[in-house]
């Protein structure tokens, strides 16, 4: 630790830095003459214990501390003032401006070993402490950070899992999460919600693991009663996901329900319209129905990206918000390089299954 010493008499220097040699051996300690020089280094060294005499030219000891007082690290610091025995007022106002402690002049060698000895055992307990608060803030920063982790995992693996019964791929999932946070961005949304909305996307369908094979998987176009219960998807992915404590969980949960809602209110499962539908499934769906469009799967050819862009246009504000659809569009480049780096194999194209793509 660090003392610093200042007083404008010299006698009285060298007899503080003798007390605190007896008080603290093991301790570096500086003195001062001149009060400014002490205020030039007191940012840099940030002392750990300061004494300083109240009567002094130029800077008296309350103009010194408030002028420390601006650092922020100081209101830690034990300052001790030295002031003749009558100086009430003085002391008053030492105290409001943050002293921790007098000595009285004349000063009492006994008192001041004493008092150094007290007032720094609390300094190296406060210290102690604020360094057992960093470690536990790391701790716990840890321990979060492994919670939210393995929360991203499950929910990825849940995306997976889904994946494996609805004939999309990978790639898709990858696809058309990052258009999510692309579009996120462009509106304007704050980084944790950008984020949350990446890494919740891959959720949208997870209510296809409730859908019976016979009607996800049936080659060629669903009847009407088929599609009836395909709808169901997005109410089994709301019930799977619903009641977590997780924005993580809580953002997958809408973005299930309502990713299939249209801003006219001709979408399902509720009809909703408009800002009825939360902002995250009104991103998603132009992020979902892009990417649907313009891959290839076993039972369609790609579309053209001029054709998927000509229909978000044609179905701005019938089927998606036109402000989603706007910002994807003035992002499509970034599109277009997502796209190129999350491309489908062969391999995963040719094993899905036929499905009637709906939208």
């Amino acid at each position: 630790m660090l003392l610093y010493i200042i007083d404008d008499n010299q006698t009285n220097l060298i007899l503080f830095e003798q007390i605190a040699k007896l008080a603290a051996p093991e301790e570096k300690i500086k003195t001062f003459l001149d009060p400014s020089k002490a205020l030039n280094d007191f940012e840099s060294e940030k002392p750990d214990l300061v004494i300083i005499d109240y009567m002094m030219p130029d800077i008296d000891g309350i103009e010194f501390i408030k002028k420390i007082k601006k650092f922020s690290f100081s209101k830690e610091i034990p300052i001790i003032m030295v002031t003749a025995a009558t100086d009430k007022e003085i002391r008053h106002r030492a105290l409001d401006v943050g002293v921790t402690d007098f000595l009285t002049k004349p000063i009492d060698p006994l008192e001041v070993k004493t008092r150094l000895i007290n007032l720094l055992a609390l300094r190296r307990l406060h210290l102690r402490q604020k360094d057992l608060n960093v470690w536990l803030s790391d701790e716990i920063l840890k321990a979060t950070e492994t919670i939210v982790s393995r929360e991203e995992e499950l929910v990825m693996r849940l995306a997976k899992a889904a994946e494996y019964r609805d004939p999309e791929t990978g790639g898709h999932i990858q696809r058309m999460s990052h258009y999510s946070r692309v579009i996120s961005e462009k509106l304007g949304m704050d980084k944790s919600y950008n984020d949350l909305i990446q890494k919740a996307a891959p959720m949208h369908d997870i209510g296809k693991l409730g859908i019976p094979d016979g009607i996800l998987l049936k080659p060629g176009k669903l009847t009407y009663e088929e599609m009836e219960i395909m709808k169901l998807h997005s109410s089994i992915g709301s019930k799977i996901l619903e009641n977590s404590n997780s924005k993580l969980i809580q953002m997958g949960a809408e973005i299930a329900l309502s990713h299939h809602e249209k801003w006219d209110g001709s979408g399902y499962p509720s009809g909703r319209k408009g800002e009825e539908i939360p902002i995250s499934a009104r991103i998603v769906a132009v992020a979902d129905v892009f990417d649907a469009l313009t891959s290839e799967r076993p039972y369609k050819k790609a579309w053209k990206i001029e054709d998927a862009i000509g229909l978000l246009k044609e179905n701005r504000n019938t089927h998606f918000d036109s402000k989603c659809v706007d910002v994807f569009l003035e992002s499509i480049e970034t599109i277009l390089e997502i796209k190129s780096r999350f491309k489908d194999t062969k391999t995963e194209i040719t094993k899905i299954s036929e499905f009637d793509l709906n939208f």
